[in-house]
């Protein structure tokens, strides 16, 4: 079985067992305390998630991609978001939506231009919503260790976005410079040309998109905000249901700070480094039992309902020799 097959089946033993280690036998109880229609709310948050992805995802292929009706965008979100959770940072996203777009005729790069805007859509927001929780935690006089753990990654999102911003301001020179490079690394010339080639593609593709209407981005930055306030809300209601109030901003603090330790882990969804660092956020104002009861019902929600729901339609739309591709099976494991 390869590597990423086993590290998938770690994650998923891992965001069960960490909860349960930590929570004791007081934790079956607050569980079966839960309110049911609570739990179905937040499935439903999910599926709310998908279609406002889903819109986002419309927008920016604008039409490039023939007529995609919500539905069918959905079900590509819901296959892209599946590999995402089942993959190694993510890794198995990118391919599946290249996958699924090029079945639509669409060229790899022009995919991987809108995926890569998509990604940029997501940065400016995190970027923007740690710059108001810093400014939410001096008002509220919350922990000042909490401003330096928002410190290092508001730093690297800030260099990432002054990249990407020189990057477009110099990207003549950075392609003479990638060019250089792969004549320095003595790449076949008929290599080389390929590579630069897809190089400019993408470029293409993504001044393309770039050059979309304003109100189109606009739009596009509007439906990944929604969606990742109410990504960001399952955790208050996991807390809510389970009798603990707490602030929504401090919800989303520790929720975008446990997903940012958890890649660390190198783990599908982020699996033992979001459990521990939540825990260790949560244990002081809600108590260990309560702590990890709602840590499993957020991760059981938010990771193990995106794997459930997503694993069939990423084989439906995908097939096997995607999912082959993504995790890395033998045509014969496969079919055992």
């Amino acid at each position: 079985m390869h590597r990423t097959v086993w590290l998938l089946l770690a994650g998923l033993v891992l965001v069960i067992s960490i909860p349960l280690l930590l929570g004791g036998g007081e934790l079956w109880r607050q569980l079966a305390d839960f309110p049911p229609l609570l739990l179905a709310l937040m499935i439903a948050m999910i599926f709310a998630c998908w279609f406002l992805n889903a819109a986002k995802l419309r927008v920016l292929l604008a039409g490039r991609s023939g007529h995609l009706t919500h539905r069918q965008a959905m079900g590509v979100v819901m296959a892209t978001e599946f590999a995402i959770c089942a993959t190694p940072g993510g890794a198995g996203g990118p391919l599946t939506l290249i996958a699924l777009m090029k079945q639509r005729g669409m060229r790899p790069a022009q995919t991987t231009a809108v995926y890569a805007v998509d990604q940029m859509i997501d940065l400016l927001f995190f970027f923007t919503s740690m710059a108001a929780l810093l400014i939410y935690i001096a008002i509220r006089a919350i922990d000042v260790r909490l401003g330096w753990m928002l410190g290092m990654p508001m730093i690297l999102m800030a260099t990432g976005l002054a990249l990407i911003l020189l990057l477009g301001r110099y990207h003549a020179r950075a392609i003479r410079a990638v060019a250089g490079l792969l004549r320095r690394l003595r790449i076949r010339h008929d290599r080389r040309q390929r590579l630069m080639r897809r190089l400019l593609i993408f470029r293409n593709a993504l001044a393309e998109t770039l050059k979309m209407p304003r109100h189109l981005l606009l739009a596009a930055f509007f439906f990944g905000v929604l969606h990742w306030i109410v990504r960001y809300s399952v955790l208050y209601f996991a807390l809510y249901g389970l009798g603990r109030h707490l602030d929504w901003g401090w919800t989303f603090l520790v929720q975008m700070l446990s997903m940012a330790a958890g890649q660390l882990t190198l783990l599908p969804g982020g699996a033992g480094g979001a459990e521990l660092s939540s825990l260790a956020m949560l244990t002081p104002i809600v108590g260990q039992h309560a702590a990890a009861a709602a840590i499993l019902i957020w991760r059981a929600v938010t990771y193990y309902f995106y794997l459930i729901a997503g694993a069939p339609v990423f084989l439906y739309l995908a097939g096997r020799p995607l999912m082959r591709k993504v995790f890395k099976i033998g045509k014969q494991q496969l079919e055992d």
